[in-house]
């Protein structure tokens, strides 16, 4: 498989999965219309979780800078890792992000910003103690690759269906359980089918909705991968770099569930995750594809 074939499956899996998202929340939106017959209730969700999603999205790089505590670091702090940077986003045909360090031995890194001209990449003390000059590389590509692939605004787009899902299921609830009455018609078997029917949808749809979130996820990893494999021209130097990051014990410190998705890599360390519920793919996995990608 090359390296056009793996980005070319990832972006078609990403987007089979996006379309997943949308046929459930149309399906909870005719489901709430039909039962209440209130379209009003969805129109007020559905506004209150886009604004939301947006306003987190347009100051998500203050936002997460602030919660990695990371600082601007200057070319005389680090000038390796600026020439590296600054080399990479003139190949990859990118404004040059802002560089951040985050002081923490764990190595990790991330990207983020609303879009290319308002990009961040940063990386902990950790990573820069344990790569050599190629392995760095490899990251730093992967991190440009999650700004040229606009990662931000996709991510930004499964915040606002997760969050319209999530309400619609919460709206349906609170309606049954706080006495609402809602539309009986079509009585009889086939009413109460679709009412257990559609009850169940409503109860499994978060679920179903944070799953395909995890898998978009996973998708952009490997996208990123793949692309920034191609920028360096040298797969091997990625693998070798994520084979240190996970296999580092220490657990970065300034990492919580709300950032954790951004690193390269999952910033827990000793806890067993299901690869269902986890927002990376496994590191073996990772690993295999890009020296699959240099054979």
């Amino acid at each position: 498989m090359t390296l056009y074939t793996h980005i070319d499956s990832n972006i078609h899996k990403t987007w089979m999965l996006f379309g997943v998202f949308f046929v459930i929340v149309i399906g909870l939106g005719w489901f709430l219309s039909y039962y209440f017959e209130d379209q009003v209730i969805l129109f007020i969700a559905v506004f209150v979780s886009i604004f939301m999603s947006f306003i987190s999205y347009w100051f998500s790089d203050k936002i997460v800078l602030a919660m990695s505590r990371a600082n601007p670091i200057t070319h005389e702090q680090a000038p390796e890792l600026y020439h590296i940077v600054e080399n990479l986003t003139i190949t990859a045909g990118l404004p040059m992000p802002r560089i951040y360090l985050i002081d923490d031995p764990s190595p990790n890194a991330f990207a983020t910003g609303r879009d290319a001209k308002h990009a961040v990449v940063a990386v902990t003390r950790g990573l820069l103690e344990i790569l050599d000059k190629t392995e760095l590389e490899g990251v730093i590509a992967h991190e440009l690759s999650h700004i040229g692939n606009k990662d931000m605004l996709l991510q930004t787009a499964v915040v606002v269906l997760v969050g319209v899902i999530t309400m619609i299921a919460n709206i349906f609830m609170r309606g049954r359980f706080f006495g609402r009455k809602g539309n009986d018609r079509g009585g009889g078997q086939a009413g109460a089918i679709l009412m257990i029917v559609g009850l169940v949808f409503i109860i499994l749809s978060p679920i179903f909705a944070k799953l395909i979130q995890f898998a978009i996820s996973r998708k952009r990893e490997y996208l990123a991968d793949a692309s920034g494999a191609l920028l360096t021209r040298y797969p091997e130097g990625l693998a070798r770099a994520l084979e240190k990051i996970s296999q580092n014990p220490i657990p970065l410190r300034v990492a919580n569930n709300a950032t954790a998705h951004l690193f390269i890599a999952s910033p827990f360390k000793g806890k067993k995750i299901s690869n269902l519920f986890s927002t990376h793919p496994p590191a073996e996995e990772r690993v295999k594809r890009l020296r699959e990608m240099s054979a």
